[in-house]
């Protein structure tokens, strides 16, 4: 039999490393038996599930031709040809897909598959829906007329905004830029870092003093005794009390610049660090679904911390280094021009070697972070759970966790010191390099009777200095970068817009009856349906029961009516008013909730009983504690 042809398509590939229009090779055969010689396959989809979901295997096959169906159930080849009035739809609940075919008057058969082929699945709806309207209109649809992924492509189902396969969280590397960032928080303070500016100008200033009386100390004062010509007692006084004068301004001013932004930088890591929170603690219940505590905690903690360090010691080291830098240069060269010019030389060198490291440096510490926040979720689950730990004897297999993730925490690490490790003595070989061809330029000079002994020395004084800054600034790449992983991990969460979002225009309700209505409620979490067209009515002083097996949506509809999450179908009402144009904090003070796994602070039982009504009374407290006969207990 002539092999089937196979059609070559737009999408990406349904399963890692097959293409949607090769099957698996487990069913080439059976398939090879089925297609005629000029059907083109187009899509397919393994059927993973039987009728009453045990796992079973089976395929559907969408060619130039026909639907063509091997069922999981009664293992016989089905096919539908294409006509008129036939529909291919799909849907999901709980984790499980359906696919139904249907024509004008019922349905003509359904199959079901776990949601890992659901990208196939919508590929395979897709062709046939396309095909199905070339068949009877003459004209193929336009893949931009239909819903799909405007990245990879991927059909959507109707009102699906997310797609599933760029739906994760994406580990972009951080930028240096986004430090920049930080200045909606630096502007509070902006005249205290202008006064940090200005001292930390004036301190490199009077730091350059000294190397520039060394020039005229030894060209008017030691060659001259060298020669025979007596010293001068004032005026070596004269040039001492200048350096003496020089460094004890350098230190009174240095002393004021480091506490002045020492006290800014704190205020800023502060202000970030409580900023963060807030924002956190008015994010949606479905943000921390998706998150694990150890990394929100290092985040919070550990993350602020490293820009606070940041800020106040290595931004003003940075700062202070240019200064110099630019200040030397400026120095050097009008003492002489091209002296200047061979102390330049290396510059070009390192800055390229900058720019390789940063673009290393920039990747790995990201992943240094995230790996370092595996380490801290391993500590965040286990020393909360430490009584299940030891309830179960999983002591050395939560230790194993840990030493797990220490490990891989140790590997990424070894890799980005790896890089920086070369970096850093490379940098100061260069500057070593720099600073024999500036000597060996100098006595050139000297013998020509270019410069001076005393121009020579004071050169050296100075680009002893200025090499030091640039071994510093160079070291600053890796500061910088650990700074960005963690500024760009902070705005992670700054940038997150909460699902359960304030209304624009709030109602408020001066008495709540308390009468519940949902009509035609439907959730979607993330890209996977869980309740669908709920209605429901519950009065005033009604008691409900939801009852229904493990995962069927029961904390589903409860976390609905409290808005933990906003409905993605319908809508939820109390006493008429849809809960989405309520204040969330006025109206959820209305709501009494028992939680299924009680949660207590830290403090005593009053303040845990009183934590919804800070406050209560006393009396206020008693009484919700004998209404939940817990007062004699308490008291015991």
């Amino acid at each position: 039999m002539t092999q089937p042809v196979l059609a070559s398509t737009a999408h990406g590939p349904a399963f890692a490393g097959l293409s949607p229009t090769t099957p698996p090779a487990a069913w080439s055969a059976q398939l090879a038996s089925q297609l005629a010689g000029d059907e083109a396959i187009l899509a397919w989809l393994e059927i993973d599930l039987d009728a009453t979901l045990r796992f079973a295997s089976g395929i559907l096959v969408l060619s130039s031709e026909r639907l063509l169906v091997l069922s999981a159930d009664d293992r016989h080849w089905q096919s539908w040809t294409y006509r008129p009035g036939l529909t291919l739809s799909r849907r999901d609940h709980s984790g499980v897909g359906t696919l139904e075919l249907c024509d004008t008057e019922a349905l003509l058969a359904s199959w079901r598959y776990t949601l890992g082929g659901d990208i196939a699945a919508g590929r395979l709806v897709d062709h046939f829906m396309r095909q199905l309207t070339f068949r009877v209109t003459g004209e193929m649809p336009p893949p931009s007329a239909l819903a799909l992924c405007p990245k990879c492509e991927t059909p959507l189902l109707a009102g699906q905004e997310e797609c599933p396969a760029c739906s994760k969280e994406i580990h972009e590397p951080p930028s240096t830029w986004t430090l920049l960032r930080l200045g909606r928080f630096a502007r509070p303070y902006k005249g205290q870092l202008i006064l940090g500016f200005v001292l930390s100008l004036l301190t490199t200033a009077a730091t350059l003093v000294a190397p520039y009386l060394t020039m005229p100390m030894m060209d008017k004062v030691l060659i001259p005794y060298q020669n025979g010509q007596p010293i001068d007692p004032a005026l070596v006084a004269l040039y001492l009390s200048g350096l003496l004068g020089a460094s004890l301004v350098a230190w009174v001013l240095g002393w004021g610049r480091t506490y002045i932004l020492a006290l800014v930088s704190e205020r800023i890591g502060a202000d970030l660090r409580t900023t963060t929170y807030e924002h956190l603690l008015k994010l949606s219940q479905e943000y921390f679904g998706g998150k694990r505590t150890g990394d929100l905690m290092a985040r919070i903690g550990s993350e602020t911390d490293r820009i606070n360090i940041f800020i106040s010691l290595h931004l003003l080291d940075f700062a202070t280094d240019v200064l110099m830098i630019v200040m030397t240069t400026a120095i050097l060269v009008s003492i002489d021009p091209w002296l200047a010019a061979v102390t330049l030389l290396p510059l070009p060198i390192i800055g390229w070697l900058i720019h390789v490291v940063r673009e290393k440096l920039r990747t790995g510490f990201e992943r240094v972070d995230r790996i370092w926040a595996e380490v801290t979720n391993v500590l965040a689950d286990t020393i909360p759970g430490i009584r299940v730990v030891k309830a179960f004897a999983q002591e050395s297999r939560e230790a194993a966790r840990f030493r797990a993730a220490n490990v891989h925490n140790l590997e990424v690490n070894d890799r980005v010191n790896k890089v920086w490790s070369l970096f850093s003595p490379t940098v100061t070989l260069l500057t070593e390099i720099g600073l024999l061809i500036v000597w060996a330029f100098g006595i050139w000079q000297i013998a020509g009777d270019q410069i001076t002994v005393g121009v020579l020395t004071a050169f050296l004084a100075y680009i002893s200095r200025f090499y030091l800054r640039l071994d510093s600034m160079s070291r600053i790449v890796s500061v910088t970068q650990k700074a960005a992983a963690g500024a760009k991990r902070i705005f992670d969460i700054l940038d997150h817009v909460s699902s359960v979002p304030e209304p624009v225009n709030p109602v408020h309700l001066p008495k709540v009856s308390g009468r519940i209505e949902l009509r035609s409620v439907g959730f979607r979490y993330g890209t996977r349906s869980v309740t669908r067209d709920i209605n429901l009515v519950i009065e005033p002083g009604e008691m409900v029961g939801l009852v229904g097996h493990s995962g069927s949506g029961k904390s589903t509809v409860v976390n609905l009516i409290c808005r933990f999450y906003d409905v993605t179908e319908g809508a939820i009402l109390i006493d008429g008013v849809d809960i989405r144009s309520l204040p969330v904090a006025e109206y959820r003070k209305h709501i009494g909730l028992v939680l299924q796994e009680p949660f207590l602070f830290f403090g005593t039982i009053a303040e845990n009983i009183a934590y919804g009504k800070p406050e209560a009374s006393r009396a206020e407290i008693v009484a919700a504690a004998r209404a939940a006969h817990a007062h004699e207990f308490i008291l015991r």
